[in-house]
């Protein structure tokens, strides 16, 4: 057993070391003034955070992800969450063709996604291509694999069938089940669900570069344009980038005990 502990500890402090290292030397180099020939900076400075912190565009970009991120989160949310508790508990035999479609997006490269989306939408009744819809809409099914894994996996671990069973057992309404029995058995599971699919959209280059561009500049975007300034900068922008993602997923699950608090049956 003691065996047993110390590899399985060696292994987390390896992957950790791994993870951190990276991390950190970009750290070091956001920091640095002189970094040629040695082992650490030969001297050290905050200007590069300074130039970052007081440009107007990166407080921009910034909040433009954020939005565009919490959007496509919440609408993939209030969309998914229904459909698939409605699927797993009352229409089971409809659960494959669901799964398929969620899969979708990964047989789909996101080049051709986004040249697809932009052919369809750039002209016709619905001309949103370059604007902050076809963002949301390419975010929402970007993350559909990963918020349909998610919330499956956590209806069927609480076995959602039995849990709505016995609660109108009990006298509850469907709605009432739901909300004060289901919500809060997969809340968990919901929150790390919208955890990945924030860090993944965050992250997401590739069809908003196609999608909007300099349209609509993203954190993405201008970090891309940024490296070309600097790599001191760059880093800089990655090291806040980090920064927010931790903050922000401190929030959402400071949310997620508060709803579970709210939700939860005396």
């Amino acid at each position: 057993m003691k065996q047993n502990r110390l590899f399985s500890k060696l292994v987390i402090g390896i992957v950790m070391l791994y993870l951190i290292i990276p991390l950190v030397a970009t750290l070091l180099y956001s920091i640095a003034n002189e970094w040629q020939n040695t082992v650490l900076p030969e001297s050290w400075s905050l200007h590069w955070f300074q130039d970052l912190l007081t440009d107007k565009r990166f407080g921009a970009a910034l909040w433009r992800t954020i939005m565009v991120c919490f959007l496509s989160v919440a609408l993939n949310v209030l969309v998914l969450f229904p459909t698939i508790f409605i699927v797993v508990v009352y229409f089971p035999k409809w659960e494959r063709v669901l799964n398929l479609i969620a899969l979708l997006p990964y047989a789909l490269p996101g080049v051709v996604a986004a040249v697809g989306l932009i052919k369809l939408y750039s002209s016709g009744p619905i001309a949103i291509s370059g604007t902050i819809w076809i963002l949301i809409g390419a975010y929402f099914v970007t993350i559909l694999p990963y918020m349909y894994q998610g919330i499956r996996n956590s209806l069927r671990t609480v076995r959602a069938i039995e849990l709505m069973d016995a609660a109108q057992l009990l006298g509850a309404s469907k709605w009432q089940a739901f909300y004060k029995v289901i919500i809060p058995n997969v809340l968990s599971g919901l929150t790390v669900s919208i955890l990945l699919s924030f860090s993944i959209l965050f992250g997401e280059f590739v069809l908003t570069n196609l999608l909007v561009g300099g349209q609509f500049e993203t954190i993405q975007i201008y970090l891309y344009r940024r490296m070309a300034e600097s790599g001191h900068l760059a880093s800089a922008v990655v090291i806040c980038y980090f920064v927010l993602i931790l903050l922000l997923s401190a929030l959402i699950l400071r949310m997620s005990k508060w709803i579970f608090r709210t939700t939860k049956v005396d």
